[in-house]
């Protein structure tokens, strides 16, 4: 190691060069003349803090109650046999897999440093899948064009922290290639408006 100092962190965030070419760090180097050694220094300084046994212990018991109830599911639905599988087969391969993962990471993967503390954004996957059932449930009664709509709207601007102006256009523009694509080309049975 050539002991070259960290670049101090600048909350992820990094300011356009004045000519446009390369984004600079808050120190003003562009992020493209940092050796290896600097980009890890400073990602290392940006991640947030790391879990503790407790939190990886808990995530890992998640894992394995998600994976059982998947389990006792896809049993309900009818395993069958490789040559002649039933609906709940390949559910129940993957949970399984799900459960057995999970028991892992409880076991030997409890003392991992890797894994990060539950922070704010910890909820955007909870926030996403929260929309998708949403639009889900709202299809068959309204179409699927506004519950579509409002979904890109929330994933692309308060997930995504895109700008209005790009959020807007690019839902816009969603919503209105999957008409094309679903209603109008392929002419399939999707709960529609117009």
């Amino acid at each position: 190691m050539n002991g070259t100092p960290a670049v101090p962190a600048g909350g992820g965030r990094t300011a356009a060069s004045p000519g446009g070419d390369a984004p600079r760090t808050g120190s003003g180097e562009a992020l493209e003349d940092l050796t290896p050694e600097q980009l890890a220094a400073q990602w290392e300084a940006e991640k947030p803090p790391a879990a503790g046994a407790l939190a990886n212990t808990a995530s890992s018991l998640v894992v394995v109650g998600v994976g059982i109830a998947a389990v006792v599911l896809s049993i309900a639905m009818g395993l069958g046999t490789p040559d002649k599988p039933q609906p709940g087969l390949w559910p129940f391969l993957i949970s399984c897999a799900m459960v057995a993962l999970g028991l892992f990471q409880l076991i030997i993967g409890r003392h991992n440093r890797d894994a990060e503390k539950f922070t704010r954004m910890s909820t955007a996957p909870l926030t996403g899948l929260m929309t998708l059932a949403a639009m889900v449930a709202l299809m068959p009664l309204i179409g699927f064009e506004l519950p579509a709509l409002v979904l890109c709207i929330i994933w692309m601007r308060f997930l995504g922290g895109e700008t209005w102006r790009s959020t807007l256009l690019v839902s816009a523009l969603v919503v209105v290639a999957f008409y094309g694509i679903f209603v109008l080309a392929l002419r399939t049975s999707i709960p529609h408006l117009f």
